[in-house]
C-alpha cells in the first residue's frame, strides 16, 4: 500500500513539473531584489499560477529554473533558516558571505 502511494505521490510531482514547464511564460513580469541596477548580475523571479515561481540570472536569462509552489515555499521556509547560509572556508578567505 506504502509502495503505491508513493509512486502516486512520485507521478503527481512529474505531472506538476511537465505542466509547469509547459507553461508560456513569455510575459511574465520578472523581479529582482530592490537596489540592484539594471547592469548588476542578480537573481531574478517570476510569479506563475498556481502559486508557482520561476528564476533565473539576468547574466543567462534563458535558463529558467521553475519551482512548484510547495518547492519554492521550502526554499524560502530554508533559507530564512539559514539552511543556504555559507559557511566561513578557505576558498572564499575564511570570510562568511554576511
Amino acid at each position: 500500500m506504502a509502495e503505491t502511494e508513493d509512486k502516486d505521490v512520485k507521478a503527481r510531482k512529474e505531472r506538476e513539473k511537465d505542466e509547469l514547464y509547459a507553461l508560456d511564460i513569455s510575459g511574465v513580469e520578472w523581479q529582482s531584489a530592490p537596489g540592484t541596477e539594471e547592469h548588476e548580475e542578480r537573481v531574478e523571479i517570476a510569479y506563475l499560477p498556481g502559486g508557482a515561481v520561476a528564476m533565473r540570472s539576468s547574466l543567462d536569462p534563458d535558463t529558467v529554473l521553475r519551482y512548484t509552489e510547495a518547492e519554492w515555499r521550502a526554499f524560502v521556509l530554508g533559507a530564512r533558516d539559514g539552511e543556504f547560509d555559507l559557511e566561513p572556508a578557505p576558498h572564499n578567505g575564511g570570510v562568511s558571505a554576511e
